[in-house]
């Protein structure tokens, strides 16, 4: 039988789950979110969530992926034939993310060539939106291509697809042996520096200060699920994809455990290194830490200009590492993400990776030029919205309840990770993924609807939201249930689930 695909070691897997984790909105999206929800006190529902819903998904996607030994597509099928929607719907999201976050990529790489000159000005925002992105009105829905976009995303992408065409081992994994420590070495040097500047501690005393009034607050807890759940990649197979290299006899837990922890102690460094340059801005500029505070886009390509514009001393080397980080961090998620619909398309059409790639990526990349026109950073900014909102945490409430109460897999998913780990999870773990998620994800998702039923997205014409946005985030699922219904092109890689069960492994 035909071996698939296996990790070089547990590190080469480690590495590429934590690279897979750790990307841009560990560095823009996890201050300011922790800044706006209690500082210091929102750690405490941070670490709650962490333990119980971003772990304990893990662990189950782990499993999943590493027990069916597939695709998420595959892998659900496995589970129970009627479920192979749910992994095509994840596989939709993936794709749907790749699009643009390959763009957000393309604007690091060209800020990060902008650094040296620091080209942007005494204007950022004025910079960004007319001189870079060339953003107009009345364009239209899209506009023409910009040139300073086009380029570096075509960059991106030969440099993704490169990797992915290399394989699992000799591509992902070595990309991530690579990028990850090289990554982390940077963001110390950013961290290090900017705990030296003056006004430092104004900026850590506003990112940890506690309140605890916060923790009354049912919004801050929510907020601090939600973060968790888009922080660690989960629900939109990138882990079930990443797992199912794994040998059968790998550590489930111990490798789970130490994603997360990974991932949220590179948050918190980002933390630390943001809100300590945020503070200098701050008092250089006379203002108060409030008025300078920002997450997304806006924090990375307007505000980190600004400071870099005052940075005492090479200044130039500053936003060097800054923009370089974002890339590098940005590379080794895309990677992950694409990778989901080259194993689907895989397993699904009994084709080599080549075709995959070449197919799966090439499309992908030719709509990535969407978000290149004039009017793009508009459509990205709905779409990303709504496939987050409407995809990545919805797919996540789908997924724990079909796993935990509609198929009832969750005490097969237990005994088998407790049989391969080296420590054992227990009735918390079921009590996480059949109470404690579906509820959080459950009032997430009527608030989430509630709100964007009563009021435009960011203040975007309705005719606008319902083409990028609920138009997306629906077809998404229709894609889903179009791709189950067509037949498997099996191959001789090809376990079912009896074989699986009976230990006819495929290594």
């Amino acid at each position: 039988m035909a071996e698939r695909e296996q990790w070089g070691s547990r590190a080469g897997f480690v590495l590429a789950a934590i690279g897979s984790a750790v990307g841009l909105g560990n560095i823009w999206r996890f201050p300011y979110v922790a800044y706006e929800n209690g500082g210091g006190a929102f750690l405490i529902p941070y670490l709650f969530a962490l333990l119980t819903a971003g772990i304990p998904i893990l662990i189950m996607e782990f499993t999943m992926g590493q027990r069916f030994r597939g695709s998420s597509p595959l892998t659900y099928a496995r589970i129970n034939r009627k479920a192979e929607w749910m992994g095509w719907w994840q596989i939709a999201i993936a794709f749907v993310i790749s699009t643009y976050y390959s763009v957000i990529i393309a604007w690091a790489i060209s800020y990060t060539y902008f650094s040296f000159s620091l080209s942007w000005g005494d204007n950022p925002e004025g910079f960004l939106f007319n001189d870079f992105l060339k953003v107009e009105e009345g364009v239209g829905y899209f506009g023409s291509l910009v040139p300073g976009v086009l380029i570096p995303l075509i960059i991106v992408w030969a440099t993704t697809l490169a990797i992915l065409f290399k394989g699992v081992k000799k591509g992902i994994e070595l990309a991530n042996r690579i990028l990850i420590p090289t990554l982390i070495l940077m963001f110390l040097c950013i961290v290090i520096r900017a705990l030296t500047l003056e006004g430092a501690s104004v900026g850590l005393d506003a990112f940890f200060r506690p309140d605890w009034e916060g923790l009354k607050n049912p919004s801050v807890w929510v907020a601090a699920y939600g973060h968790i759940f888009f922080s660690l990649s989960v629900a939109f197979a990138i882990m079930i994809t990443y797992s199912s290299y794994l040998p059968k006899k790998a550590d489930i837990n111990n490798n789970a455990f130490i994603t997360a922890f990974s991932n949220s102690g590179f948050e918190i460094l980002a933390g630390i290194g943001v809100f300590a340059v945020l503070g200098f801005m701050a008092v250089s500029s006379g203002v108060g830490i409030d008025e300078v505070a920002a997450g997304g886009v806006g924090l990375a390509f307007v505000v980190f200009p600004q400071i870099i514009n005052t940075f005492p001393g090479f200044n130039e080397f500053f936003g060097f590492l800054f923009f370089g980080c974002l890339v590098l961090a940005g590379i080794t998620s895309l990677i992950s993400i694409v990778e989901t619909y080259v194993a689907g398309i895989q397993d699904k059409f009994n084709v080599t990776r080549t075709k995959a790639v070449i197919v799966g990526g090439g499309l992908s990349a030719l709509i990535s030029l969407v978000f290149a026109t004039q009017n793009g950073v508009n459509i990205l900014d709905a779409v990303d919205y709504f496939i987050n909102n409407f995809g990545i945490a919805v797919s996540g409430l789908v997924t724990v309840v079909a796993m935990g109460w509609v198929f009832r897999k969750l005490p097969e998913i237990k005994d088998h990770t407790n049989r391969v780990s080296d420590f054992k999870i227990g009735s918390w773990w079921t009590f996480c993924l059949m109470v404690v998620t579906p509820i959080i994800l459950g009032i997430m998702f009527v608030q989430n609807l509630y709100t964007n039923l009563t009021s435009n997205y960011g203040e975007l014409e309705t005719s606008f939201l319902l083409t990028f946005g609920w138009s997306v985030a629906v077809l998404a699922i229709v894609f889903g249930f179009v791709i189950s219904a067509l037949k498997w092109q099996t191959g001789k890689n090809q376990l079912t689930v009896k074989e699986i069960q009976e230990g006819k492994d495929d290594e």
